[in-house]
């Protein structure tokens, strides 16, 4: 049966703590585990800006021990995607670096995320094609923004390839491309980055700024079937929350979940604080101290 998971863009936010997480927590306290018991997938983010050190992905994949069908997807080091500055040092590194998570059998993809305004020149294309080639020995999945590149000749490289394709619902423009749930390879993939247009489009907002953005129940049900159209069509199926700010993300990846399985869901306690209207997705809350982990079946 093809496998499903919803999660998050990243676990480590200055503003999650109180918010997703207990508000005491402890120097040594967990963010990775605690999550990790409440969501399927997490998508590594700090990998964008440098290849992953291998110590802290084995440290990753012990954290989640136990879980036994929680996955890793890690983004691509942007020096392959944004800026086409890259040598085989920067290769090596970052293989070796999530290496320890497909030893463990914990890493779903490899996620190469494309600006906006990489579109379908030939210089382009053949960064793209650099990339497929340097990194097919990895699950490999494209988002790629620009509307130019939802050519059929390149979805069909793509497919060819087994390259599979990153389906994004994001700030219209006039270039970027819908949300849909296009299929090109084996992992079906989508990521909500939110719809706070005025910020996404202006050079003075900041990150928190851009993705600080809550889907509504309403516009959450218009994905669930686009997600069992990819589950039906896919080995396996990532949904990842990216609009981060104020625990947004893990909020909307929880009800979208309960909403796809029709159940209820656990939820972090102070998440349902923050955002009571989840209190009609939750599992009957579970006492938990400030400093505590999930919950106890995990």
């Amino acid at each position: 049966m093809t496998s499903v998971r919803f999660g998050t863009a990243g676990w480590s936010y200055a503003d999650w703590k109180g918010v997703v997480y207990p508000k005491n927590a402890t120097a040594e306290f967990d963010a990775l585990r605690y999550l990790a018991a409440y969501v399927d997938v997490l998508e590594i983010n700090s990998s964008f800006y440098r290849p992953p050190d291998p110590r802290h992905a084995t440290r990753w994949a012990s954290a989640v021990d136990g879980l036994d069908d929680f996955r890793f997807t890690a983004k691509l080091y942007q020096g392959f995607t944004h800026r086409d500055e890259w040598s085989e040092d920067d290769v090596r590194a970052f293989k070796d670096g999530v290496r320890p998570l497909v030893d463990a059998g914990r890493l779903s993809a490899v996620l190469a995320q494309f600006p906006f305004f990489f579109d379908a020149k030939r210089e382009h294309l053949e960064r793209l094609g650099r990339i497929i080639d340097t990194f097919d020995d990895v699950p490999l999945v494209v988002e790629l923004r620009h509307r130019s590149l939802l050519a059929p000749r390149i979805l069909e490289r793509l497919s060819a390839r087994g390259v599979s394709f990153c389906n994004v619902d994001q700030p219209r423009s006039s270039t970027s491309i819908d949300v849909g749930a296009r299929v090109t390879g084996p992992i079906g993939y989508l990521r909500l980055h939110g719809r706070n247009s005025d910020a996404w489009f202006s050079k003075a907002a900041g990150r928190d700024e851009k993705y600080d953005y809550l889907y509504s129940p309403d516009e959450l049900d218009t994905f669930v079937p686009l997600i069992r159209d990819l589950v039906e069509r896919t080995d396996d199926t990532v949904v990842i929350g990216n609009n981060h700010f104020l625990g947004k993300a893990p909020a909307n990846a929880l009800e979208l979940k309960a909403a796809f399985e029709g159940v209820a869901v656990e939820v972090p306690p102070a998440l349902v604080r923050t955002y009571p209207r989840l209190r009609a997705i939750a599992v009957e809350e579970t006492e938990e101290t400030e400093e505590s982990g999930g919950p106890e079946s995990s």
